[in-house]
């Protein structure tokens, strides 16, 4: 097909595009509800442990300690909890910040299912010198989302090139 009669396809599809939008809008058509509504069909999906990780992420990065301990349970929800009633609401915020700010990026791996109601992640955070990797155990709860429960000591990934590097 040549480079004209794509130009004139496209022109055609454009122009009749416009034509049915502007005849919806005389006959006042409406869509459903929701349908150009992407979190309707996120909440669709049933939860994945990754997804506590992420909203964990999300909660440090922005402070949010309640939803932050909420990513939690067992023994490591409990000692967080500790660790927030010592330094105060609005210190424990800050270290999350803090603690989160060299973050560059987080590599999730699949999880790996231990039974219906455990599974293990392998993450991977990116810092500008390093990189450093965990395992996360979580837990599903009653209500079917994902806690994480524990989480092994971190190990320092050979990191070939750093994060920033400039491509030659």
């Amino acid at each position: 097909m040549t480079q004209h009669k794509k130009a004139r396809y496209l022109t055609i599809a454009v122009i009749a595009a416009v034509a049915i939008f502007a005849a919806g809008q005389q006959l006042h058509w409406r869509l459903p509800a929701g349908a150009l509504s992407i979190r309707r069909a996120e909440r669709a999906m049933p939860p994945e442990p990754s997804d506590a990780i992420y909203e964990m992420l999300d909660a440090a990065r922005t402070g949010d300690a309640a939803a932050y301990l909420g990513c939690f349970t067992g023994q490591m929800a409990a000692a967080l909890r500790q660790s927030q009633a010592e330094m105060g609401t609005a210190v424990f915020a800050q270290y999350l910040i803090n603690s989160n700010q060299e973050i560059k990026g987080a590599a999730v791996s699949d999880p790996v299912p231990l039974t219906d109601r455990e599974a293990r992640v392998r993450v991977e955070y990116i810092y500008p010198d390093r990189n450093e990797v965990q395992q996360v155990g979580l837990e599903r709860d009653s209500g079917g989302a994902w806690r994480i429960a524990r989480v092994d000591s971190t190990e320092r990934a050979r990191t070939l090139i750093p994060y920033g590097t400039p491509v030659k």
